[in-house]
């Protein structure tokens, strides 16, 4: 499987690769929301994207609503990966389209668990 992970943080996007890469995935890397719709429009869809929230260029939930808007990418699993912890943020994510929302910090279990949720691990 492929995933996506768009953070601007070099430090988070290598925490979160080596967890998809025990869950067999193959990773892309993208830091802000425009470099990932980039990447999309060369490569197409990916099972997963994995969204910081605050970003420079284009912020996540911008991101999450561009996807979305997108039939191409109506099939891809989007996880909110944050600091952003209100409740009111949580249901802008989800409302926006997300598939799923993981706050920072986080385990590698809470990690896998949300990719079990997802359909995307056993």
């Amino acid at each position: 499987m492929k995933a996506l992970i768009v953070d601007d943080s070099r430090a988070m996007r290598l925490v979160i690769a080596r967890i998809l890469q025990a869950h067999d995935f193959t990773i892309v890397e993208a830091s802000n929301g425009r470099e990932a719709l980039d990447v999309m429009e060369q490569t197409g869809p990916f099972d997963l994207a994995l969204v910081d929230w605050n970003m420079p260029v284009m912020d996540g939930l911008e991101l999450v609503l561009a996807l979305r808007k997108d039939r191409r990418f109506d099939e891809m699993a989007i996880m909110m990966v944050t600091t952003e912890s209100e409740a009111k943020q949580v249901e802008r994510a989800i409302a926006a389209g997300a598939s799923e929302y993981l706050m920072k910090p986080f385990s590698a279990e809470t990690f896998a668990a949300k990719l079990v949720n997802l359909g995307l691990a056993a």
